[in-house]
């Protein structure tokens, strides 16, 4: 019994190598041959946020808004953004990662949870640009809060556990049905307009805001929202819908992906 509990304890901290390995390969070969290379994950956002504040500061009625908008904008880029790079790259994780499975016993589920944590790193230089933000809004008004060290804890779990359920999802689909990875594009694109990264939650009327509660990433941005920019505690039944969703999405995430694990090397 030692001795199984010992190879196991073993095989675990391989794991952890390995996925301490692939994150870091990850993050390399996401900016080789880049001159700016990781500074890109702050500028990124900075940019995005300026040409998005420029075009749609006056299309939207910010009178519903209850924050600055360049960070009411960056707060809802940087979050989607997890999601969206989290679950895109891990989408093709097993199927990239083909002589890796072949050559080696490493466990399958590295490779989705490797892009996730991946993910999350870049989101952590994303976090930068969003404190620049906030420092050169502080003469609108702008406030830094008690409250935001809860975007590590309590909340950066929730949204990780939902990633990474998502991502075992799509990555075990994409191993026999290649035509997912186009079809999840266009679904990403509709998810961006129906979560309220440009917009206030109300401004489309009660009955579509009804619809946008369905929405998981509405629930993770406004509890980021809340903590960062306004000093809110969420409540209680705040935090249980987060986790609700993220760790719903990990149990039906995790039992796909194992019922299915055995037989991608047939169809790789």
């Amino acid at each position: 019994m030692s001795s199984n509990a010992n190879t196991k304890k073993t095989e675990f901290k391989k794991s952890m190598v390995v996925l301490n390995s692939m994150v870091i390969r990850n993050i390399k070969n996401q900016y080789r041959r880049s001159v700016l290379g990781v500074v890109w994950t702050v500028l990124n956002p900075l940019l995005n946020m300026l040409v998005m504040a420029f075009v749609f500061s006056n299309i939207f009625n910010r009178g519903n808004i209850l924050m600055d908008y360049p960070v009411y904008i960056l707060t809802g880029n940087i979050v989607f953004s997890l999601m969206r790079m989290s679950t895109t790259n891990s989408l093709t994780s097993i199927v990239n990662n083909y002589d890796l499975l072949n050559k080696t016993k490493i466990p399958q589920i590295i490779f989705p949870l490797s892009n996730n944590f991946s993910a999350v790193v870049n989101f952590g230089f994303s976090l930068i640009a969003l404190l620049i933000v906030m420092l050169v809004r502080i003469p609108k008004g702008v406030r830094f809060h008690a409250t935001m060290p809860m975007i590590i804890f309590p909340w950066l779990p929730s949204i990780l556990l939902f990633c990474i359920g998502l991502s075992l999802i799509l990555c075990t689909i994409y191993v026999r049905f290649r035509d997912i990875k186009h079809i999840y594009s266009v679904v990403l694109t509709l998810w961006m307009y129906m979560t309220p990264i440009l917009y206030a939650a109300n401004f489309l009327g009660n009955d579509v805001l009804t619809v946008i509660k369905f929405n998981p990433m509405y629930h993770y941005l406004t509890y980021f929202r809340n903590v960062v920019a306004l000093g809110v505690v969420p409540s209680l039944m705040d935090h249980l819908i987060c986790y609700g969703f993220g760790i719903c999405f990990f149990l039906i995430g995790y039992v796909v992906f194992n019922s299915k694990r055995k037989t991608f090397i047939l169809y790789i």
